[in-house]
């Protein structure tokens, strides 16, 4: 049994939620869309606009904007992320049996779920490049996804991403990561950009070029805990399920309060604010979009993608998506 072994972390204060970062409602205004079940954490989109998304029995559903909703497969697990391989497939980040290729007849396959023989844990985000290799995340070594908030309390630096070859063969691309989570290539796949929800920050890795295997700080301290990303026409998207909490940030740096957290049911440990964000930076690291809803209605936002014009947007928690016109 793994034990709770909390390290010491003091955070930068919390930037406030105004001036470019500024409160409003505007995700309000979203459609939302039933997808019978509960949890869609992540959202592909098909070329005539109904979403794909996984949901936290196993099932992999088409949801279509008129509400109709189809299964396209049972997974087992949890999945969370979710991109295309083709047309004809996609690839499922399943947090309990690892990286799955997923046919939209149905066909499940396993493509990766162990490491140097040992399994990986907490199979979390992907991105696929064009040459056909797979990047993804595995949050954490130590605690599996039903417990990724013992893991963001105890903040041991064991998350890490993998590249995937074509060949099926499995190299890492970096680790010691404070729950490595969702990951990006850029327009010209000469990088990745890697959230690390446990510090408040998002890295760019680099593939190629002169800075070829150093990874950088691109989003340091950011208002609330990164999620999924994607990147669309030069701009980054990044969603933050929930903004920073004071009552955290307080405890990070003293293990005997993590420990006593930690210790307590369930129900009393920190929960997501229902305060939904999602933020859009160009390449530079500016701030292009802020799009927020205090009210509630489009919370836990933990995945954004654009599609035709619009953002769809994921939530481990909700029975729905949000559909956002830009």
């Amino acid at each position: 049994m793994t034990q709770f072994s909390p390290v010491a972390w003091d955070p930068l204060p919390a930037p406030p939620l105004s001036g470019d970062l500024e409160k409003n409602d505007l995700l309000a205004s979203a459609d939302l869309w039933q997808v019978q079940g509960v949890g869609p954490e992540d959202v592909i989109v098909t070329q005539d606009g109904s979403a794909i998304v996984g949901l936290d029995d196993g099932r992999i559903v088409k949801v279509s904007e008129d509400g109709e909703v189809v299964e396209v497969a049972n997974v087992g697990g949890r999945p969370l992320g979710l991109e295309w391989i083709d047309d004809e497939a996609i690839v499922v980040c399943n947090s309990d049996l690892g990286l799955q290729r997923v046919t939209l007849s149905g066909e499940v396959t396993v493509l990766a779920d162990r490491f140097e023989d040992q399994q990986i844990l907490l199979t979390n985000n992907a991105t696929v490049a064009s040459k056909g290799t797979i990047y993804f995340s595995d949050s954490s070594t130590r605690w599996p996804f039903a417990d990724y908030v013992t893991d963001l309390l105890e903040g041991q630096a064991t998350g890490r991403v993998f590249a995937l070859s074509t060949d099926g063969s499995l190299s890492l691309v970096t680790e010691g990561l404070r729950f490595a989570n969702g990951v990006a290539l850029d327009a010209n796949e000469e990088s990745i950009f890697i959230a690390e929800t446990g510090a408040y920050r998002v890295h760019r890795h680099w593939l190629s070029g002169e800075l070829k295997g150093r990874t950088q700080i691109f989003l340091d301290n950011l208002a609330g805990f990164p999620d999924n990303l994607t990147f669309s026409n030069g701009i980054l998207w990044v969603s933050l399920p929930s903004p920073r909490q004071a009552l955290v940030d307080l405890i990070l740096p003293r293990p005997m309060l993590l420990r006593a957290v930690n210790a307590l049911p369930d129900v009393l440990k920190p929960k997501p604010v229902r305060h939904g964000i999602i933020l859009g930076y160009n390449e530079d690291g500016d701030l292009i979009h802020n799009l927020q809803d205090r009210s509630g209605r489009v919370a836990i936002t933990t995945s954004a993608r654009v599609h035709d014009g619009r953002l769809f947007i994921g939530s481990y928690m909700e029975p729905h998506i949000a559909v956002y016109e830009l």
